[in-house]
């Protein structure tokens, strides 16, 4: 194929001289009009719509001040927690710099559950945004391996025990559990080998993914089109010439409303990292400015807050906690059961049952506490193909529908709580009850959500000007 120069007019200025040559040799102007100036957003998106630019935002600040303290910092056992002190208190501004990635961290998680959530009410993981939902869950899978591995690089008390104990847990896979907890440490304990890796892994390999999965995931948004409070399909609507009755360009309109969100939510930010970084040991854990001691385990191992909902169903699963898990199982093929009416269907189900049982019976309570937490965050995937509602956004759903939403992000909460917290009887009858109804929000969804008197969806929507 011939190359052809932009043409433009003799009298034209140097820089639409120069946009014109960059043009002809990448597509700029064209990728601009398709993800701002032409990319036509819903006009009735809310407060809830401002956390995907947020979570772009403190992306951004955490690759960059991740950058400056990676120039300080030595993946060293003997070294670590050193690096970070001389970071702290001799690097200039090195101690805000590392205040910024702590906090950047908490916010991070913050800004995504929000998101998250926004999803979850409004519908926006249903057809025909199925895989912007799927690439945004791998995002989230992704984020908390790279929390992970980035909250034992500190080398202090809370980050060695905490890395431990989650290592430690992938022995419990039958037959390739102790190899693979060998192969995570890189050694036979936590020590100089795992440093190395997580460093290796939380610095390197994870950023580059978590960047790739990021541009899957816009890319993907805007070739269905953004979601709304509503759920309707602004693109069935347009005009003469193609364009969305009810749609809005992004830029300006929504960038001069994301500019002022960020405004907003750096003021926040700036006040936790100037007068609350560790915010009272939920950011950043007291134990975690003493140095690493093999030798001394600290009374109470917790992980950071947002890994804490998760832990708290890990720790749910004991071996009394097998029989209701089993309990709930069998009514939930019981059901699946009762619903289809295809005989190998029935038997296949009756199959699967029949196989739990046995593994049940014959694998331990940690294996079946290390796969309620790795199903906790995994379900989210199916989400999609769970919700059977014929409308997508909570406004047009049955009122116990918002109760059911309710009570989940309650459990949620108090999960979160639990697991901060030291083992007691109670809070362990808690979270087993929290985890039930956890799972059960997603495990019953195909029946509760298509129950109830649904209000009728408008064909545009609903837009008051403010």
């Amino acid at each position: 194929m011939a190359f052809h120069e932009k043409e433009v007019p003799a009298n034209a200025t140097r820089g639409t001289k120069l946009l014109a040559w960059v043009d002809s040799r990448f597509p700029l102007s064209s990728t601009i009009e398709a993800h701002l100036t032409k990319y036509y957003a819903p006009k009735n998106l809310n407060f809830f719509y401002i956390f995907g630019a947020l979570a772009i935002l403190v992306l951004a600040l955490q690759i960059i001040t991740g950058i400056f303290l990676a120039m300080h910092y030595k993946p060293d056992a003997e070294k670590a927690f050193e690096s970070v002190e001389y970071i702290m208190r001799e690097v200039p501004w090195g101690w805000l710099v590392r205040y910024m990635h702590s906090t950047g961290a908490s916010m991070f998680f913050v800004v995504v559950y929000m998101h998250m959530f926004r999803g979850l009410i409004y519908g926006s993981y249903r057809k025909p945004r199925e895989l912007v939902w799927v690439f945004g869950c791998a995002i989230f899978l992704c984020l908390m391996a790279e929390a992970f591995m980035g909250y034992l690089l500190p080398w202090g008390q809370m980050s060695y025990w905490g890395a431990q104990v989650i290592v430690n847990l992938f022995a419990a896979i039958p037959l390739v559990g102790p190899d693979l907890s060998l192969w995570i440490r890189g050694d036979y304990v936590v020590g100089d080998a795992t440093l190395n890796r997580f460093f290796s892994f939380h610095v390197i390999a994870l950023p580059l993914v978590l960047i790739g999965l990021v541009a899957a995931h816009i890319v993907a948004l805007h070739e269905v089109g953004s979601n709304n409070p509503d759920g309707v399909e602004i693109k069935e609507t347009l005009d003469e010439k193609g364009i969305p009755l009810d749609g809005i360009p992004f830029h300006p309109f929504y960038t001069v409303h994301d500019v002022m969100s960020i405004g907003i939510f750096l003021m926040i930010f700036a006040a936790i990292v100037f007068f609350a970084p560790e915010m009272n040991g939920y950011f950043l854990e007291f134990n975690n400015f003493i140095p690493a001691d093999p030798l001394k385990t600290p009374p109470h191992i917790a992980p950071v807050w947002y890994f804490t909902p998760f832990y708290s169903m890990l720790r749910a699963v004991t071996t009394e906690f097998l029989i209701p898990m089993w309990i709930f199982a069998a009514v939930l093929f019981g059901l699946m059961i009762r619903q289809t009416k295809d005989k190998k269907q029935q038997i296949k189900y009756a199959g699967i049952l029949v196989v739990l049982a046995a593994t049940f019976y014959l694998l331990d309570a940690k294996f079946w506490g290390v796969m309620v937490m790795g199903g906790s965050v995994v379900i989210f995937f199916f989400l999609p193909w769970l919700d059977n509602s014929p409308v997508k956004s909570i406004r047009y759903r049955p009122q116990f529908h918002k109760y059911i939403y309710g009570l989940f992000v309650v459990t949620f909460i108090i999960l979160g709580y639990l697991g901060i917290q030291a083992p007691s009887p109670i809070g362990e009858k808690v979270s087993q009850i929290g985890t039930l109804i956890y799972f059960g929000f997603f495990l019953a969804m195909p029946w509760w959500s298509k129950m109830g008197e649904f209000k009728p969806v408008p064909k545009r929507v609903t837009f008051v000007a403010h």
